[in-house]
């Protein structure tokens, strides 16, 4: 008896049944981000998956040697205090400065934020450092509240000005360590986990140099 088992389908009908279901899958894929844009939920869901990368312990800042020679940094860069008082890095000259430039429109700049809040605690009680996390929002209002809605009582400020030809960096998020005689020791630009023992060991470091 035989079985009437019907002719194999096409190479050709192979081809564009994938083709079909390739173009499927992208059309949902596009939708979910359309949507995902739509309602400004984008921002948060990539920062979401980008922090997972920091988990790993590969996106860590290149700690400098102690013996290396650093530039001068500029104490020409301006920004506002929460209060709308504009005030520049040169009231800071004596301490450690850690400074990051951030938006919340910035996917990485969230990811990382958690790390930097992590290192801000073991610092913010101490008067020979400052942090600065400076908003590059145009409303300033945004900044602060996202700050508030995460619990985050990191020092947020709104970007101003700065002196040509200093901190150029067109990345964000961007971060810079300068030490108390206003020397540009660390720069590192895009995302980075920064909650280590090396990069504590690194900030204190300086402010004992310093003294």
């Amino acid at each position: 008896m035989e079985s009437n088992m019907g002719s194999s389908p096409r190479p050709e009908d192979k081809k564009r049944a994938a083709r079909r279901r390739t173009m499927i899958e992208w059309g949902v894929i596009l939708g979910v981000f359309a949507i995902l844009y739509a309602t400004g939920l984008h921002t948060p869901v990539i920062g979401t998956l980008q922090r997972g990368l920091l988990t790993t312990g590969l996106l860590k800042p290149s700690i400098p040697e102690a013996d290396e020679v650093f530039p001068a940094a500029s104490p020409e860069f301006y920004f506002a205090d929460e209060e709308g008082r504009v005030r520049s890095l040169a009231e800071y000259e004596g301490q450690v400065i850690f400074m990051n430039i951030w938006a919340t429109w910035c996917p990485p700049c969230i990811a990382e934020m958690p790390s930097l809040h992590r290192l801000y605690q073991g610092f913010k009680e101490d008067p020979q450092f400052t942090f600065l996390f400076v908003s590059m929002d145009e409303d300033f209002g945004k900044a602060q509240e996202f700050m508030a809605n995460r619990n985050f009582d990191l020092p947020v400020v709104h970007y101003r000005t700065k002196a040509r030809g200093t901190y150029e960096s067109t990345v964000i998020p961007t971060t810079y360590v300068i030490s108390p005689d206003l020397r540009l020791v660390l720069e590192k630009r895009g995302l980075a986990k920064y909650d280590t023992d090396e990069m504590r060991e690194f900030l204190r470091l300086l402010a004992e140099r310093g003294q």
